[in-house]
């Protein structure tokens, strides 16, 4: 067979590559079946999309593992690290004088970048270190835990506790006051809302070019709130991460303002957005599931297997872009030296061959080899944080509860890249 015959034969059918570019497949739960279509009979598979660059799909866990784990070999920085069409792409190095990133970050660095970066701050993401803030977290788990509670029986879940919970948690970490919150929230949800017409704030969905010109206003808003703060920071430090990155230094000379920008951004809003998706979603299946609900009530030695289930379930990272750095052959296909490649962290969280029943949702699920946080040397920095911080939220709120039901629809912001709730209305009981 030739490389075209090849090719051609990788092609992933129309169908179901127009469920891979619909964001709002990805709110309604249609990606899981193309997802599961994938696995079966095209894991490694090309999609070619109008307005799109064509670009590989991975889908299965064992190959996402495999290119994750060779940063080397798949890099993070050539193309777009997040999923976008064409004109986006175009519009964005226009944007940057032409570069593909708004943002340069620890996502987008290649080695030998990548690890003289993470060092910087990998250290205060330990668990040793964490636990020294354990009991910090605890105070603001209660106090949200007293103020959900004070609802009367019945809240959005996402607005009184996942949303703010974590950013709080994040926020005291980095030294952002509390009033400046809801800056940060505001920025957060703009960045990476910027598909869904009730975060814009527009009449439809943004244009590809519009979507682009967005996203660089939201990160200028950054920028003007990072900047006086590192200002500060270089001037007075104090003993908070804002003033580690502020401080700063590679191979002896403090980071550049864009590096710097870029740290600041990647910790302050995956920080806090993707752990309110999994803690948001954790609610939403124990509400949807007395038994599992029931178990870990029951078991309160379960409540880190229901952290770890939510985890997988929400994966709020669907997809990190890869390109070839070489020819290479990955599971019997041969991928070409600058390739786009999709790597699906949805579909390998519901791959058969790693999970007993991928479908079903189980706070005893053991063992549950997740990749939601990625792997590899890009494994996301503030995974121990996330945990931890979900944790203490349901040792607090779990034995309050006697009971707890949704009270209306799970709405779910349609997204390519970061997708969780916009809306969790539950009822529930006190003990």
């Amino acid at each position: 067979m030739n490389a075209t015959s090849e090719l051609h034969a990788a092609l992933i059918p129309q169908d179901q590559v127009s469920i891979l570019v619909d964001p709002q497949a990805y709110a309604d739960g249609r990606i899981f079946e193309t997802y599961r279509w994938l696995r079966k009979h095209k894991p490694l598979g090309l999609a070619v999309a109008e307005g799109f660059d064509p670009f590989w799909v991975v889908t299965r866990a064992k190959d996402i593992r495999y290119i994750s784990r060779h940063n080397d070999l798949f890099h993070s920085g050539d193309t777009q690290f997040s999923f976008m069409d064409r004109a986006s792409d175009q519009r964005i190095r226009e944007i940057t004088g032409g570069s593909p990133h708004l943002v340069h970050s620890l996502v987008s660095m290649d080695p030998p970048e990548h690890m003289k970066y993470r060092v910087l701050t990998q250290g205060y993401f330990m668990p040793k270190s964490l636990r020294k803030l354990e009991a910090q977290i605890r105070d603001i788990a209660c106090e949200f835990v007293e103020k959900m509670l004070s609802t009367g029986g019945e809240c959005d879940f996402l607005t009184e506790v996942a949303l703010n919970y974590p950013l709080r948690v994040i926020m005291s970490i980095f030294g952002v006051p509390i009033e400046d919150e809801a800056i940060m929230l505001k920025l957060t949800q703009e960045l990476f809302g910027a598909q869904d017409p009730d975060v814009s704030g527009a009449a439809d969905v943004l244009s590809a070019e519009a979507q682009a010109e967005y996203l660089a206003r939201t990160v200028e808003g950054f920028h003007e709130y990072f900047r006086t703060l590192s200002d500060a920071r270089r001037d007075n430090p104090r003993d908070d991460l804002s003033s580690v990155i502020a401080n700063a230094k590679v191979d002896g000379q403090p980071i550049s303002e864009q590096a710097e920008m870029g740290y600041y951004i990647t910790v302050a809003t995956a920080g806090h957005d993707t752990t309110s998706t999994s803690t948001a979603i954790a609610m939403a299946q124990l509400a949807r599931h007395p038994h599992e609900f029931q178990k870990v009530k029951s078991d309160p030695s379960l409540i880190p297997g229901l952290v770890d289930e939510a985890i997988r379930w929400a994966t709020p990272i669907k997809s990190f872009m890869r390109s070839a750095a070489e020819d290479i052959d990955v599971s019997g296909q041969r991928l070409s030296k600058g390739d786009w490649i999709m790597l699906c962290y949805g579909s390998g969280n519901r791959d058969e061959s790693v999970f007993d029943a991928p479908d079903s949702f189980r706070v005893d699920r053991s063992p549950n080899p997740y990749i939601s946080f990625g792997h590899g040397p890009h494994i996301c920095l503030g995974m121990h944080l996330a945990k931890l911080e979900m944790r203490i939220l349901f040792e607090e709120l779990l034995p309050r509860l006697k009971s707890v039901e949704l009270n209306g629809h799970l709405k779910m912001i349609p997204s390519l890249f970061i997708s969780g709730p916009k809306a969790l209305p539950i009822r529930f009981a006190l003990e």
